[in-house]
């Protein structure tokens, strides 16, 4: 089958659903899942303020989401280096830089979230949780991107449904003492900063993902499917944010907010159908990242040899880089590396992706609609 045929033969999900889902899946492990991302970005400006800074990085997620698919698909570029070759030319090596780093940084804050659930759930040694997290994202992402597609999909309805359900279990628990919250005179200063921050570094999503948007039939496909990654993966957030508001401001100090508020919940099957979740969103987000790694260097070695990365060569390069960031893990902790390692990296991804994309980017994409000539689609070498 061509690649044509096999574009009209894709699904509605895998045309709409699919790159969304993938986002969410990058996204949310890495603290979202915990609470710990929450507190660290959006309690600070209060209930209120809170709230505000979500729906702005919403906003941000579908605007950038919607015109880096729409810039992929048009010079075909399924892998972060052809596209940043195509955006910054000989700036691209900047990208990849700052993508590795962030990378190792996040790969650190997911296998962290799962040693200290583990210890918290089941008095574990913290190295357990990790050592079975890491273990997993190396034997799903040594398949590629079928099997990628596949933990998204079923994974994806799993985490839905189980927020859903916590929301109902916390609105019976204490949900009385929400709107008292949300009426007190907090001030929301730095509610535009934080909404921001968070945005920024986070759309690293949106290039992670690059290899699921082979599924578009048009340009049509980017644009809703681009727009629709913004609430699918911030809906959660906002429900698990109004959830918390309930125990403002203490709970900001948890390590672990989800568990906090699991407690007071106190059902104890559903602990620990929560604690489920967030491995699977933790394992989500490890098999992301990773998987836009190995594509990037899969499309490299493609290009010069004519063949693709050999499976056994996948599952090097995934574990390299999983076992490294889960020495740092044990180096650092979960909210020392998210305090400290993500509000520097969400300034780099505005100058090196957000503010580029949304200018050079967008020019191109006008010119492409207006018909005029454009340079040649950049291949990866």
């Amino acid at each position: 089958m061509t690649a044509a045929e096999a574009n009209r033969s894709a699904s509605r999900f895998q045309r709409f659903l699919l790159p969304g889902f993938a986002f969410k899946a990058v996204v949310i492990g890495g603290g979202y899942a915990t609470g710990r991302e929450l507190a660290e970005f959006f309690l600070g400006s209060g209930p209120r303020g809170g709230l505000q800074a979500l729906l702005l990085a919403m906003i941000i997620w579908s605007v950038v989401c919607a015109v880096t698919f729409m810039f992929a698909r048009a010079i075909s570029a399924y892998d972060y280096r052809t596209f940043f070759k195509a955006l910054l030319g000989p700036f691209w090596v900047l990208f990849e830089t700052a993508y590795v780093l962030l990378l190792i940084l996040i790969l650190a804050v997911v296998a962290a979230a799962a040693g200290t659930i583990g210890q918290t759930l089941l008095g574990w040694p913290d190295w357990v949780g990790t050592a079975l997290l890491l273990a997993s994202i190396i034997a799903v992402t040594s398949s590629g991107n079928e099997g990628a597609e596949h933990l998204f999909r079923y994974t994806s309805t799993f985490i839905y449904l189980t927020y859903a359900l916590f929301v109902v279990l916390a609105l019976l628990s204490f949900g009385d003492r929400i709107g008292p919250q949300l009426s007190r005179p907090v001030p929301t200063d730095g509610w535009v900063v934080g909404g921001i921050t968070y945005a920024s570094y986070n759309v690293i999503g949106a290039v992670a993902i690059l290899p699921f948007l082979r599924h578009f039939t048009s340009q049509r496909d980017a644009l809703i499917a681009g727009l629709a990654s913004g609430p699918l993966a911030m809906v959660p957030a906002l429900l698990f944010f109004l959830c918390m508001i309930a125990y403002y401001p203490e709970i900001g100090g948890e390590a672990l907010p989800s568990d906090f508020l699991l407690r007071r919940i106190a059902v104890p099957w559903f602990h620990f159908l929560f604690q489920a979740m967030i491995f699977c969103a933790l394992l989500e987000t490890g098999v992301g990242i990773v998987n836009g790694l190995n594509e990037r260097i899969d499309a490299g070695y493609k290009a010069r040899r004519g063949v693709s990365v050999s499976p056994g060569a996948r599952f090097a390069i995934s574990a390299l880089f999983v076992i490294g960031s889960g020495v740092i893990a044990g180096r650092f902790g979960l909210v020392t590396l998210i305090a400290s390692g993500y509000t520097a990296f969400g300034y780099v991804m505005v100058v090196i992706y957000i503010l580029p994309l949304l200018t050079v980017g967008v020019y191109r994409l006008v010119k492409r609609s207006s018909g005029q000539s454009d340079e040649p689609q950049a291949h990866g070498t």
